[in-house]
């Protein structure tokens, strides 16, 4: 009896416990990645210049006015994208769901596209418009939905690869039709880290915060749709209201990522499925996990993406595409494999 009752103790303790590695191995890799570049410095003058010894130096130039904002920046991205694609496939329970699969950075990138491309002037209007792009694709997408008078998972999944093909064809035609400005808008829809300010972390972190907050919040609700509409709705969850909040919460997040970005994809489909194998299904857990593995996933990918090909840098979207495709097609085989079963 004593075994039995221990035993979701220990388990707490053990997803706790990868939990703060999981942390840990990200402090790790934010200093790695702050110290490796095309020029190198040494762990002396790190600290040096944390203790504010070389004021005005080119380490204290290169260290907090390039590196440290942008992976910083790449933080709060990794971790938005990872929460998003979380929510989105506990909700919608189809492992596949994540912010670039089913339009929602499509939405943002549109909105990101039309400003770049028919208003370039107000191109301090990227943040906000994407925002708003990504919530309105949310809304597109629930709407479709439920046209026919249903809201299940099945309806969101497809409606939401419809409304993304569509958002990225009419993208892909302004940016044709603007030619002008080609490469500009190219390199945003690949989504890149390059050139990041504490202007782009003082953009993203109040949504990065809140929205994680209200993640953390509602996750115990995330597991009870894990359970089915009709079995959640009889513990009495009001289902569509809670869909349209996490819908929304998932929006935030992802929108305010590609804000300041662009759209990169893939990671709000790796990292919630990595803290899946390690911790199990629980979301009070898996969201925590999941945005440190998020978090981690895009500072590795920005490392390898600027380095690997020194002096040319990589978008890090390409290096995720490489990473996240094998991975997609890895879960359409598992997925098509237990059908079988």
């Amino acid at each position: 009896m004593n075994k039995i009752e221990k035993k979701p103790t220990h388990l707490k303790a053990y997803r706790l416990t990868v939990i703060l590695i999981a942390a840990v191995i990200l402090v790790f890799i934010v200093f790695l990645s702050i110290v490796t570049g095309t020029i190198q410095f040494s762990v002396h003058e790190i600290i040096s210049m944390l203790k504010g010894d070389l004021q005005g130096s080119l380490v204290n130039q290169i260290i907090f006015n390039v590196r440290m904002p942008r992976v910083f920046t790449g933080v709060f991205v990794g971790m938005n994208l990872a929460v998003a694609g979380v929510l989105l496939q506990g909700i919608l329970r189809n492992p596949m769901a994540s912010p670039n699969i089913i339009g929602v950075n499509a939405g943002a990138g549109l909105a990101a596209v039309i400003i770049m491309t028919i208003l370039p002037g107000k191109i301090g209007m990227i943040p906000l418009v994407s925002f708003i792009g990504a919530l309105l694709a949310v809304l597109l997408i629930y709407m479709l939905s439920t046209a026919s008078g249903s809201s299940s998972t099945v309806h969101i999944v497809l409606a939401g690869i419809a409304v993304s093909n569509l958002l990225n064809a009419v993208s892909s035609a302004l940016m044709m039709i603007n030619s002008d400005v080609l490469e500009i808008t190219y390199s945003w829809l690949l989504g890149s880290l390059s050139g990041r300010s504490w202007t782009a972390v003082n953009t993203i972190w109040p949504y990065s915060l809140v929205a994680l907050a209200a993640a953390l919040f509602i996750s115990p609700k995330v597991n009870l749709f894990g359970l089915g509409d009709e079995v959640a709705s009889s513990v009495g969850l009001p289902i569509r209201l809670y869909r349209i909040v996490i819908m929304i919460t998932a929006a935030v997040l992802a929108g305010s990522a590609v804000s300041v970005t662009g759209t990169i994809g893939f990671v709000g489909l790796i990292a919630p499925h990595s803290a899946r194998l390690l911790i199990g299904n629980d979301h009070r857990y898996l969201v925590p996990l999941s945005a440190i593995l998020g978090a981690i996933l895009l500072i590795l990918s920005d490392t390898v993406a600027r380095t690997i090909f020194q002096p040319v840098e990589l978008s890090v979207g390409i290096i995720t595409s490489v990473l996240g495709a094998p991975f997609f097609l890895l879960l359409l085989y598992k997925k098509g494999k237990e059908r079988r079963l």
